[in-house]
């Protein structure tokens, strides 16, 4: 027919189509008539609001697969879409009101609430019954009173290694007078570990912590007076020394001593910028790539922080933790051939604890 000047058959295209979105158009603007028939709706309308869905949608199924693989899961799931609305605060703040069949329940337990175990008395269960007492009997050969001491001796002995297995067995970590609960782990793609801690620093036993302070090397914030009052007199005669020999430390640099009478090997001490300070978001980030460089020259493997610039800096803790997170996970992209195999984050207010956990679910591990 077309030899004989009939026309073409024009193929029709779609509003999806001519938008450049995958999802409907047309039905989009269906939904819309039928919800507000009292409104005169504009042809762009529909195209807006299919583009947001897909939007939206693109952004779950990519959160849902990395929560899905975090989990070892070759499908996803409803479970793994409703964990990952959850860790991402814009979408759960969207999605509040919404609930995912199928999805289930979201764990929510304060870090309060979590009990330290301690040695074998957090082992115990069930409850002992008192053994009935038995009246003494009067012994009247010495040589019997040796044999009773041998025998209290061995029994003491074997309590002592029932209760050293237990606290072997237990997620606390230290002696039971100076013990430390590991809260959060996150692993990240090259193997290195993050673990929030709850503890007092000074009692934490890794290769090297860290001493946020000023360019004077001033040691009376919260962590310095810590590590000041177990490291003793030669901790302050070394940080006099340091400051008279290379003076003034300047912002977001770092500097290394020994860790004297602390549990740590090294104490880096670092200049962290002030919040509001010029370029301060950048300057954190060098500080504590800095503090990590330090670590690595030394062939350490395992590194404190505590939570710098959220003190006397005036950094607003959930700010001051996504920086911390973001700066330790660039530099171990950066460092491929990095000697640190667990950084611990020493925290004790509530606040910073969920907010550490909360940001730390959030990294990438690919």
């Amino acid at each position: 027919m077309s030899s004989r000047g009939g026309k073409k058959k024009s193929t029709k295209t779609s509003r999806s189509t001519k938008a450049g979105v995958i999802f409907p158009v047309g039905r989009m603007l269906r939904y819309i008539k039928r919800g507000l028939p009292k409104y005169r709706i504009g042809v762009g309308a529909p195209v807006y609001l299919a583009a947001v869905l897909e939007y939206l949608t693109a952004e779950i199924l990519e959160l849902a697969g990395n929560a899905a693989r975090d989990n070892k899961k070759g499908r996803v799931t409803p479970r793994h879409i409703l964990l990952a609305i959850a860790n991402d605060e814009e979408l759960n703040q969207l999605l509040k009101g919404v609930t995912i069949a199928a999805g289930g329940v979201l764990p929510n337990i304060h870090p309060e609430l979590l009990a330290k175990k301690r040695g074998a008395k957090g082992k115990l269960e069930t409850p002992v019954s008192p053994a009935p007492e038995k009246k003494p009997k009067p012994v009247k050969k010495s040589a019997s009173k040796k044999m009773s001491g041998k025998k209290a001796g061995a029994k003491a002995k074997k309590q002592g290694e029932v209760s050293k297995a237990a606290s072997a067995d237990s997620t606390t970590e230290g002696s039971p007078v100076d013990s430390f609960t590991v809260l959060s782990t996150k692993s990240l793609f090259l193997g290195q570990k993050l673990q929030v801690v709850r503890a007092d620093i000074s009692i934490v036993e890794s290769d090297a912590v860290v001493h946020p302070t000023n360019s004077s090397l001033y040691a009376g914030g919260e962590v310095g007076s810590a590590l000041e009052k177990k490291g003793g007199k030669e901790f302050t005669e070394a940080l006099s020394e340091l400051q008279k020999k290379n003076g003034p430390l300047e912002v977001a640099g770092a500097v290394l001593t020994a860790g004297f009478g602390l549990p740590a090997k090294y104490v880096i001490h670092c200049n962290s910028p002030g919040w509001g300070s010029d370029k301060c978001e950048e300057m954190l980030d060098k500080t504590v790539k800095n503090c990590l460089a330090l670590a690595d020259e030394k062939k350490l493997k395992s590194v404190a922080f505590p939570s710098i610039g959220s003190g006397r800096n005036g950094f607003p803790k959930q700010t001051a933790a996504q920086l911390i997170l973001k700066a330790i996970s660039t530099y171990f992209v950066a460092t491929m051939s990095s000697t640190i195999k667990t950084v611990y984050f020493v925290l004790f207010d509530s606040e910073s604890i969920g907010i550490y956990v909360q940001e730390m679910a959030k990294l990438e591990t690919s």
